[in-house]
């Protein structure tokens, strides 16, 4: 019944984490109340084997499906596959309470502005290239490459919102982009939980494989639905990671 359980969670993580990311919040937290006695290293470090195989799929659609700009996204993916080793760093050396603490407040203000701006992602208008949109780009995937390697809840959504604000992409546009940049975040954390022994390959392989067919779904509907529909489920699932996240920060630690 457990392996039922993660089954079921890692097919809506892979469906929800397709269209707007945030799938963590649905698969880990079933993870650590099935294995609650079990390292937490070892939870997350099979929670991202999933999650790089589902975003993997989702990407590989968006690919074929979407319009990537690649001469931001290469950039960005380089640079937060270099920095999510950073933070892996980081987190080993320095508490992470200030980063919990400060980001129930950070996807306030993100949904706050995603709301009060009707037609925020609602359009596809590029405002950057050349030099000017790689260094946004780098800056942007270094950034959200430490955090995720730091943190990282919400990654995804945070990718989003950010391809979305900077360079603006409308909401499909930004969730194909995002999930080639959070492929190479994850890519960079598999090495290191790999490296240090912290996977369970064989659950990670099947929750992988829910994973990856929630993914299809997620990203056929957000094809289908168009940036209006990215658009209410990114503000859905931000507020249940404002939730999620205020509890770990102030009532859970």
């Amino acid at each position: 019944m457990d392996f039922v359980l993660l089954g079921c969670a890692a097919f809506l993580a892979g469906l929800v984490d397709a269209v707007v990311g945030g799938g963590g919040l649905i698969q880990i937290p079933v993870m650590f109340s099935v294995f609650p006695k079990e390292v937490p290293a070892t939870l997350l470090g099979t929670s991202k084997l999933a999650g790089f195989c589902g975003t993997s799929a989702a990407a590989v659609n968006y690919v074929r499906r979407v319009k990537v700009a690649w001469s931001a996204v290469v950039p960005a993916a380089l640079a937060a596959f270099a920095l999510s080793f950073a933070g892996a760093y980081t987190v080993t050396k320095v508490p992470g309470d200030f980063i919990r603490s400060l980001l129930p407040l950070v996807l306030l203000a993100v949904a706050i502005y995603t709301f009060k701006k009707k037609d925020f992602g609602a359009v596809h208008a590029p405002v950057h290239s050349g030099m000017t949109e790689r260094m946004i780009a780098i800056g942007t995937g270094a950034c959200i490459g430490f955090y995720d390697g730091f943190f990282g809840p919400g990654t995804g959504s945070f990718l989003m919102f950010l391809f979305v604000r900077f360079f603006g992409f409308d909401f499909l546009s930004a969730s194909a982009a995002a999930k080639v940049v959070n492929v190479a975040c994850n890519i960079s954390a598999l090495m290191w939980f790999g490296y240090s022994g912290h996977l369970l390959w064989q659950l990670g392989l099947l929750m992988a494989l829910c994973q990856v067919a929630g993914s299809l779904v997620g990203t056929k509907l957000a094809i289908k639905h168009g940036s209006a529909f990215v658009r209410k489920l990114f503000l859905v699932v931000v507020s249940l990671l404002i939730l999620k996240t205020t509890y770990d920060a102030f009532v859970r630690w």
